[in-house]
């Protein structure tokens, strides 16, 4: 585990302060591999358990070489690749800079991953997407990092792909595509629950929680759901109590620029949490 949080840290500096490392996260040899391993549901499974078992299994054969060093390039070199594909905070700052018009639709669609079409000018709007966007490119990456390693790092990006972003999906069959979108919603649900978590212990408990008690209590919905569809109304309904409560950037729940302000905010304490979380289970295994 101490290598793994090495990592992260180290993932996380290096994707903020050297923006050129971007490039390196292309994926464009999945789409062709999609369509070699077969337009059914075993084949989607396949196209993206191969090459993290793959990962998995070097990553095995590295960790007790050279002090675990290889480990951890390996490992880095992953998450850099895995991560993203753009960096939150930079897409963030784009967007509170934006004029309004074209410069501020395109920095809308590329705040939403693409995947919010017609993604409105409006606080709820925004920060829902941003919710998504930040468990897509970060956080549940993150956690199958921590749980599996750079093969569980692996795992999520390409179902994430898999599902349709960046169109890898677009040759599949839509029945096909939709279990590729339910096999990457079931990978994020317990991410997405864990940063739950975090913004009720960094945020107004009771608001978060009983936001998520609400959600899932709306008919038609269930507990036992895997799907993270629940974390934009958490994340709304924590950067308003924020606001309400005078904690935030925002004065009221309409201030768009304000509210993406008290997100980022937000999600960085998220963070912290996480990072805090990983070092006491460092320190906890020391010390057994």
């Amino acid at each position: 585990m101490a290598l793994k949080l090495l990592a992260v840290l180290l993932a996380l500096l290096l994707a903020r302060g050297v923006p050129t490392l971007l490039h390196l996260r292309s994926f464009g040899w999945l789409k062709p591999w999609l369509r070699a391993t077969g337009a059914t549901r075993t084949g989607i499974v396949l196209a993206v358990l191969l090459p993290a078992a793959l990962a998995g299994v070097v990553s095995y054969v590295l960790l007790d070489r050279w002090l675990g060093v290889l480990w951890l390039a390996f490992a880095l070199v992953t998450l850099l690749w895995t991560l993203g594909p753009r960096e939150l905070e930079a897409d963030l700052e784009e967007l509170l800079n934006a004029a309004e018009g074209e410069m501020r639709a395109t920095a809308l669609q590329n705040f939403g991953d693409g995947s919010d079409a017609a993604l409105a000018w409006s606080a709820p709007s925004v920060v829902g997407a941003g919710i998504n966007a930040a468990l897509r490119r970060r956080y549940a990456v993150l956690f199958w990092f921590f749980i599996l390693g750079p093969g569980g790092a692996l795992l999520y990006r390409l179902a994430r792909l898999a599902a349709g972003a960046a169109g890898h999906a677009a040759g599949l069959p839509a029945a096909q595509q939709d279990f590729a979108r339910r096999m990457a919603a079931a990978l994020e649900w317990p991410a997405a629950l864990l940063m739950v978590l975090a913004m009720a212990l960094v945020s107004n408990f009771d608001a978060v929680l009983g936001s998520l008690r609400a959600w899932h209590n709306e008919p038609g919905r269930s507990w036992l759901g895997l799907d993270p569809d629940f974390l934009p109304a958490i994340a709304v309904a924590g950067v308003n109590a924020d606001v309400e409560a005078g904690d935030g950037y925002a004065v009221d729940a309409t201030d768009v620029a304000g509210e993406l302000e008290d997100l980022a905010h937000l999600l960085n304490r998220v963070l912290l949490v996480w990072l805090v979380l990983a070092a006491l289970l460092v320190l906890g295994g020391w010390m057994a």
